[in-house]
């Protein structure tokens, strides 16, 4: 693997249960490289991500992940993976009953951060890198939907991950809002993070233009326009 790819796959099948979704994927993803992965509903996308943080088994092929083989990852490994992959998700999957700080909270706990200090101070980083500080106190229900998803990036940044894998991150939001989230997302590339950013939302691609992965007919092809 080139030193500067952090995404590595070689002829990967992807199946969902003993359903073939995909095959003979082979594609790279360089460090601080941005990627639309583009599809129609059922062709696959979320099931390649699911791949990528080890949610979903490889069966055939060969793929690296920072650093990992994931063709021979063990169960144990798995965590420490995930722990350089932030995830967006569309429904945003925030825990109601808890406010934004103890959302990240909750998030660094289940990772392995243990001092209040260190865990404090990356809060803070994060919330004021999304344009949140003043919001830590508030419950989810208090927030905007692109409020709500600017705290889903901000619990995918906890850990400083390498990658950051979006599905659908725009998909719920208004058209003024998805970009302001584009804004922030594209700037998390330029400092170095592999992005790829599942969506069917062709506006964005052309205001934010960037390579293009497509899933049509169980295959991943370049899309050059």
């Amino acid at each position: 693997m080139a030193l500067n790819t952090i995404i590595n796959l070689q002829d990967v099948t992807v199946y969902q249960k003993e359903h073939l979704v995909l095959s003979d994927v082979s594609f790279g993803i360089s460090r601080g490289e941005f990627t639309y992965l583009i599809g129609k509903t059922g062709s696959g996308k979320s099931s390649l991500m699911k791949v990528l943080y080890a949610d979903l088994p490889m069966r055939d092929g060969t793929a690296e992940v920072a650093g990992h083989a994931l063709h021979k990852i063990k169960n144990r490994d798995i965590p420490a993976l995930r722990r350089k992959i932030g995830i967006v998700f569309q429904d945003f999957q925030l825990l109601h009953d808890r406010s934004v700080r103890d959302n990240l909270m909750f998030v660094m706990k289940a990772t392995g951060w243990k001092k209040k200090k260190e865990m404090e101070d990356r809060l803070e980083d994060v919330l004021n890198g999304v344009g949140l500080s003043t919001k830590w106190f508030k419950m989810p229900h208090q927030l905007s939907g692109g409020e709500q998803q600017r705290v889903v990036i901000a619990r995918a940044l906890i850990n400083d991950p390498e990658i950051i894998l979006a599905d659908e991150p725009t998909g719920n939001l208004d058209p003024e809002t998805s970009r302001d989230i584009m804004n922030l997302i594209v700037k998390l590339s330029k400092s170095g993070r592999a992005i790829i950013m599942a969506t069917h939302d062709y506006s964005l691609i052309e205001a934010f233009p960037a390579r293009v992965l497509q899933c049509v007919a169980g295959k991943v092809t370049e899309n050059n326009g």
